[in-house]
């Protein structure tokens, strides 16, 4: 399966981790998700006014924030034809909102950016946290991609 992933980084903005390893990272979640169907993300690594912009446009929330996934279609959607390309959603990162939230969990740019990404591509698969069992299981979810990853290699770490 070959999945494919538009990669747009806004200018002044950097990504803490390579594109390469954003893409990695988002096929380890569907693969172990057990995604068959080829997949296309758009992912947008944007500045705070960027995202403040998105969530007020799809939140209503007039802040920035870490991360916001918008779902387009699931991989095993019907309407689908068999090896169909499924187009997943898009996501959008701010990488100095998640800079200053590492700080405050103790963590690296890096390792945060990465559990916000693994945060969008379960959210693009369906996963919430609206409700505190569905919350519990999506996050058990990220740890485990995360330990995956060799980021956050204990409990106290995540």
């Amino acid at each position: 399966m070959v999945n494919e992933y538009d990669i747009v980084i806004e200018e002044g903005v950097e990504s803490p981790i390579s594109v390469e390893e954003i893409k990695a990272d988002c096929n380890l979640v569907l693969s172990e998700e057990g995604v068959e169907r080829p997949c296309t993300v758009s992912i947008s690594i944007v500045s705070d006014a960027e995202i403040q912009q998105v969530n007020f446009e799809w939140r209503e929330k007039n802040a920035p924030t870490d991360v916001i996934s918008l779902e387009v279609e699931r991989p095993n959607d019907p309407d689908l034809a068999p090896g169909e390309m499924c187009e997943l959603g898009d996501i959008i990162l701010a990488p100095n909102f998640i800079a200053r939230q590492a700080k405050e969990y103790g963590t690296t740019e890096a390792d945060e950016f990465r559990l916000m990404l693994v945060h969008a591509m379960l959210h693009l698969l369906g996963y919430d946290h609206i409700e505190e069992s569905d919350k519990l299981v999506m996050r058990n979810k990220e740890k485990e991609t995360m330990k995956l990853m060799e980021v956050f290699k204990n409990e106290k770490e995540f």
